[in-house]
This record gives structure tokens, sequence and C-alpha cells, in this order.
């Protein structure tokens, strides 16, 4: 009776799981396996019909591509200085806010907007608060007098990285608040007020109690701020378009694929971006694994 139980729960966990199987075939699975066998042939967008296969040679050609490198760079400085900035403020403010202060609540919803503005209309506004004529940061800084006359920040080409940075943390950051803060109120507060009563300062508290025990929540903040920063494409190609000083893998998969009609070439900078992304997921998660078992 029971194993007929068993088989019968087993068939209706399956037939709730087939309707999400279906849809990740259709919208994931199907797109990408498209992608994969294009990039093994010469295809043009205007007639994918027409082709022939060509083995490795769209690999060879984007890896041999000088813009290709210059995009991994731009990819990786982004990445790596953004996500650091994102994960300290992160910290710093959930903190803060995970403390019993006046306005508390007030904060923590103020603290969704930037988040909640999609991308597009966030990225615009900022361009319009630093153009160079009639933006109020530029008006700010003259004022206060800490430039002359007004920067071009979007225009400039030793600006513009830090600029997209700046704007991406500005958006980001509060995700990576809500995830640690979430990890921040799973933590006793019996442990920090025994560790007060002993007498341990505050920053030693911070140190060895508060930090260890937000490593899980800290970690995964970090892998999926990372897998979606390498995969930015929004942020640079609105604020500077092709450029190649802001240039992500992105970007360059896009332009290889529509500026350029090249589907084949296009899809294999499309599987050298998920090689990228899925090499450094695995890293991260390896990464996040072994500190789980040296923790045990």
């Amino acid at each position: 009776m029971s194993a007929r139980l068993a088989r019968r729960d087993h068939r209706a966990a399956w037939l709730f799981l087939l309707p999400v199987i279906i849809a990740m075939l259709v919208v994931a699975v199907w797109p990408l396996g498209r992608t994969f066998f294009f990039a093994f042939t010469d295809a043009y967008l205007d007639d994918p019909s027409v082709y022939s296969m060509v083995g490795l040679d769209n690999f060879i050609e984007v890896f041999n591509d000088h813009s290709w490198w210059l995009a991994v760079r731009n990819t990786l400085i982004f990445t790596v200085v953004s996500v650091a900035i994102e994960t300290v403020l992160g910290l710093a403010i959930a903190l803060l806010i995970n403390e019993a202060i006046p306005g508390r609540g007030l904060a923590r919803a103020a603290i969704l907007v930037p988040w909640a503005i999609p991308v597009v209309v966030a990225t615009r506004i900022w361009e319009w608060m630093l153009n160079d004529q009639f933006g109020v940061i530029n008006k700010i800084l003259v004022a206060l007098g800490f430039i002359d006359h007004g920067v071009a920040w979007t225009a400039s080409s030793s600006l513009i990285m830090g600029v997209v940075i700046f704007i991406d943390v500005w958006m980001t950051t509060p995700f990576m608040v809500l995830l640690i803060l979430a990890g921040l109120q799973m933590i006793s507060q019996e442990i920090f007020e025994a560790a007060e009563v002993d007498g341990i300062p505050a920053w030693k508290r911070f140190w060895s109690i508060t930090l260890p025990m937000l490593r899980p929540a800290i970690g995964v903040a970090v892998l999926f701020r990372t897998l979606d920063a390498l995969r930015m494409f929004d942020l640079s190609y609105v604020l500077a378009g092709s450029n190649e000083k802001v240039m992500t893998v992105s970007i360059y998969a896009r332009d290889r694929l529509i500026s350029f009609q090249e589907l084949g070439v296009g899809s294999s900078a499309s599987t050298w971006v998920f090689l990228l992304v899925a090499l450094v997921a695995i890293i991260i998660i390896g990464a996040l694994r072994l500190d789980k078992a040296a923790g045990h």
C-alpha cells in the first residue's frame, strides 16, 4: 500500500513539474541549443536557412579578435570593481538598518527605490544629471567650487567606465542590502547579547561573530551579482553604445549578431559569453563549498 502511494506521489510530482520543464525547454534549452548549432556555421541573419558548417572557425575568429579581449577586460574590470563596492556598501547599510534606529522602516523602503527603477530609465536619468551643459551634478560641483566648468562625464574616455560603475553601484547595492539583511536577521540576538555581557568589543563581535555567520548570505549575494554583472548589457549600451571603453562581452556578441548580421560569428561570441559566465560560476560555487567545508 505504501509503495503504491509513493508511486502515485511520484507521478503527481512529475505532473506538477511537467509545465516547468516544458517552459524551460522552450525558453532556455531550445534557444541555447540553436545558438550552439549556429556557432559552427557561416550563417547570416538575413537568411539563416542558408549556411554551411565551418567547424571551430567562428570560435577561433572571436578568440583572435582584439575587440573581444577588450570587451573581456572591460567586463572583468566592471564586475570586480562594482561587485566589490556593492558588497562593502551593502554590508554597511544592512548593518545600519538592522539596528533599532528611528525611521528604520522608512529607510528599508527607501533603499529599494534605485533597484525598482528600470535600468534604461535610471541610466537616462543619470545621463541627464551628468550632462556637461545642463546637468545638475555639474552645477552642484561648480557651485561648491570643486570644478571650474562642466565636465563631460559620459563623453570622456577616461571617465566613462567610472560612470558606468557608479550608476550600477547606485542601482544594485539595494539587492546586496536585501540579501545580507536577510542573513543578519537569521542570526540569533542572544549570541550578541552574550558576547556583549562578556565584554567583547564591538569590532571584535563583528569580526568574530557577525562576519563568519554572514558568509553564506554574502556568498550567495556575490554569486548572483557577479553572474549578473558578467552579462551586463543594457547599462553600458544605453549610456555609450558600442564605445570600446565600456564594451562588454554581451555588447560585442550583440554587435556581431545584429550590426554585422553575422549569425554564425555572433552565436560563437554568445557561446564564449556563456562559457565565461559558467566558468566564473563554477569557481565561485567551488569557493563557497570549500568555505562551507572548512567551516565544518
